[in-house]
């Protein structure tokens, strides 16, 4: 296989050699045509001077020519390729060219006119003296046709040849170092691109394109290299925090559960109802982090269907704030919620279970004795809820990461302070699953609002 560069400068090199060539050959046929033109009209009018010299030298009193200057005129002609024979008003020949070694002109010209490839034959045209608009007599001009060109003209028709092969040969040259230049110029974005992208296929995803070029495709291929790059280097990193808070979140109870086992089986501990109920609370948060697993997998998944039924965002909410009394009366807060009626098409066990983990994330990361704010907001395209509180706050920078699975804005894991990190995680693939999307507003101890936005695609 060819390389790109070669094609490319093959392609411009026959591009650039093809367009001269049809230049160079178009020009040579425009050329000789004008030029053939212009010798027919100057032949003409040669004989028209000719017809008409010849008139000046008649003198009516005696009726007669100047014999000496037919016979220059009729000389000079004779060389110039026009043969003459002169006549009088009676018909008489008063002038002959054929009389003066005539045919030895004739055959030189037919001899030099078919070495020059324009072969053609001798032609006899009759025109009429007159002087003073008054025929004294006529001549016959015989030509070589349909033209006749001198030495001088094919020097010129020569020159001009050599000229356009000249420029024809400097325009290969220059179609050459252009095409090379050109090509590389647009080829060595393209082999670079090619070359970071084998070292993100070799896990090099710290690899890019530094600087741009001046062409637009090619920079917007340069600028998706290096996303792609910013991308697959960002999933990396998501992939071992994954593995590495998988691995967290299952160490912990299993080590509780095995040391407790253990210190009994081997008789240090005595299995008391309350280590027994120990071990069991730790299999319950195994079996609590599977099922938000399990929840978040089948969420995520493409097979998600939702039972879409036109509903009330405000009484969805209202639900939420009911069944969250118990769990805000233990912290000592205050939740409330404003706004109206906002009718939209949703699934309405999905959404509950949105704005309930919005809740529940607010209630833990809030102090006690804080409070939490649900407003329903209706427009014309959307359904919107936001939960406002006024607790620990997230810093901007980790806006685009905490609905990520398994992030969590506080790094001990202790799950006496938050869950696991998939609560906002399934928040965020339900609501696109529902063509919405959710975002926070929030910074460090400023507390947070977090906001979703479901369009109203078909409402009742």
């Amino acid at each position: 296989m060819r390389s790109l560069r070669t094609q490319l400068s093959v392609a411009i090199l026959l591009t650039l050699l093809i367009t001269v060539g049809l230049i160079g050959l178009f020009s040579n046929i425009f050329i000789k045509l004008e030029f053939t033109n212009y010798i027919i009209e100057q032949e003409r009018l040669r004989s028209e001077h000719i017809v008409n010299d010849l008139g000046r030298f008649y003198d009516p009193l005696s009726d007669s020519w100047d014999s000496d200057f037919l016979h220059i005129i009729g000389t000079y002609s004779m060389h110039d390729g026009y043969i003459l024979k002169v006549f009088n008003l009676n018909g008489d020949i008063v002038w002959d060219a054929e009389n003066h070694n005539c045919w030895h002109v004739m055959d030189e010209i037919a001899v030099k006119m078919e070495k020059r490839g324009a072969s053609g034959s001798f032609v006899t045209k009759t025109y009429d003296i007159k002087q003073d608009e008054r025929r004294i007599g006529a001549v016959s001009i015989i030509t070589y046709g349909p033209y006749f060109m001198s030495e001088n003209d094919f020097t010129f028709i020569n020159t001009m040849n050599k000229v356009l092969i000249a420029i024809s040969v400097i325009a290969a040259v220059l179609s050459i170092i252009i095409g090379y230049f050109l090509s590389r110029r647009f080829v060595r974005p393209v082999i670079k691109s090619a070359h970071i992208a084998k070292q993100i296929a070799a896990g090099n995803y710290g690899t890019r394109f530094e600087g741009g070029t001046k062409t637009r495709e090619l920079n917007d291929l340069v600028t998706s290299v290096n996303h792609l790059a910013n991308a697959l280097s960002e999933q990396e990193n998501l992939r071992k925090r994954l593995t590495s808070d998988v691995a967290h979140e299952l160490r912990t109870p299993l080590a509780a559960i095995g040391s407790h086992l253990e210190a009994m089986i081997e008789g240090i501990w005595e299995a008391t109802p309350e280590r027994l109920q120990s071990c069991h609370e730790e299999v319950k948060r195994l079996e609590m982090l599977v099922a938000d697993l399990g929840q978040l997998t089948n969420v995520e998944s493409g097979n998600l269907k939702l039972s879409k039924t036109a509903a009330d965002l405000m009484d969805i909410a209202q639900t939420v704030v009911d069944n969250m009394k118990a769990e805000i009366g233990k912290k000592n807060m205050s939740l409330s919620i404003t706004g109206g009626s906002s009718f939209v098409e949703l699934d309405i066990n999905r959404i509950n279970q949105v704005i309930t983990n919005l809740v529940s994330n607010a209630v833990k990361y809030t102090p006690d004795g804080g409070s939490i704010l649900i407003e329903v907001i209706d427009s014309a395209q959307n359904s919107t809820v936001k939960v406002k509180d006024n607790g620990m706050g997230i810093p901007e920078s980790e806006h685009i990461l905490i609905f990520e699975r398994f992030y969590r804005t506080e790094k001990s894991r202790n799950r006496k302070s938050g869950g696991a990190g998939i609560g906002l995680a399934i928040v965020k693939s339900i609501v696109i699953a529902h063509g919405g999307m959710v975002f926070v507003e929030s910074n460090s101890g400023g507390g947070s609002c977090f906001t979703v936005n479901i369009p109203k695609l078909s409402c009742k």
